[in-house]
């Protein structure tokens, strides 16, 4: 039987982080604790790529975006949505984990979903703490996990063994 886990170094990845500006008083927060996260992985700084985005619906835009153009082995997508009074937080919400997910799949490309969806600020603020519980390092290293485990599977299949 063969396992693949997607761990292993992580010095010669290339990392994208897509990060919504929108609400920065968190998202500066998730962009901080996604790089410390690639950093502790020994992902080079010269290796991540950081575009900021208006607000969390542009974030799969850009994420397939960099997928396309093949400057990274990976797609962080950060951004914050607090629920409001109507159903714009909803839309909202639905259409940022759609395009990420879509853009994942039609590209072949490792993308992870660091949206925040809370209720309040302050949820979202304990979300985006320090070191493992900030869920951009959290989404960070569901990344760099793919990313090698993407990379583990492109290793060629012995033919002799059915593959």
């Amino acid at each position: 039987m063969e396992t693949l886990t997607g761990t292993g170094d992580a010095r010669d990845f290339r990392v994208g982080i897509v990060v919504s500006t929108y609400h920065d008083f968190v998202t500066n927060r998730l962009r901080d604790g996604a790089i410390d996260a690639l950093r502790a992985a020994g992902v080079a700084d010269d290796a991540i790529v950081v575009a900021t985005v208006p607000g969390a619906f542009e974030i799969p835009q850009a994420a397939r975006r960099l997928a396309a153009v093949g400057r990274v082995d990976a797609v962080i997508g950060l951004g914050c949505l607090i629920r409001g009074e109507t159903p714009h937080f909803d839309v909202i919400a639905s259409a940022v984990a759609h395009g990420i997910t879509g853009a994942a799949l039609d590209s072949g490309m490792p993308m992870t979903f660091g949206v925040l969806t809370t209720n309040s600020a302050e949820e979202a603020l304990a979300r985006a703490g320090t070191g493992a519980s900030n869920k951009g390092w959290e989404a960070a290293e569901a990344a760099l996990a793919m990313a090698r485990l993407f990379r583990q599977l492109m290793v060629p299949v012995d033919p002799e063994r059915g593959g």
